[in-house]
């Protein structure tokens, strides 16, 4: 299960776990949109792995499946 980390490890803005506009490499390091898009150009920063978007968790399921951080 995904961890879903609730910030943006280069600029801290937040990244809800129900909304879409996070990327994560292969090991869920997580960034926003415009960091990933950006300087990033879609590269890990930590592992050089892709960045690819992050699937919203239901909001039914926040409550039993919490975001982690």
């Amino acid at each position: 299960m995904l961890k879903m980390k609730p910030a943006c490890e280069r600029c801290a803005a937040a990244l809800p776990a129900d909304r879409t506009g996070a990327f994560i490499c292969s090991f869920e390091c997580t960034f926003c949109e415009a960091c990933a898009g950006g300087e990033l150009a879609g590269a890990c920063p930590n592992c050089s792995g892709v960045l690819l978007p992050r699937p919203p968790r239901a909001a039914a399921l926040l409550e039993r499946f919490p975001p982690q951080g």
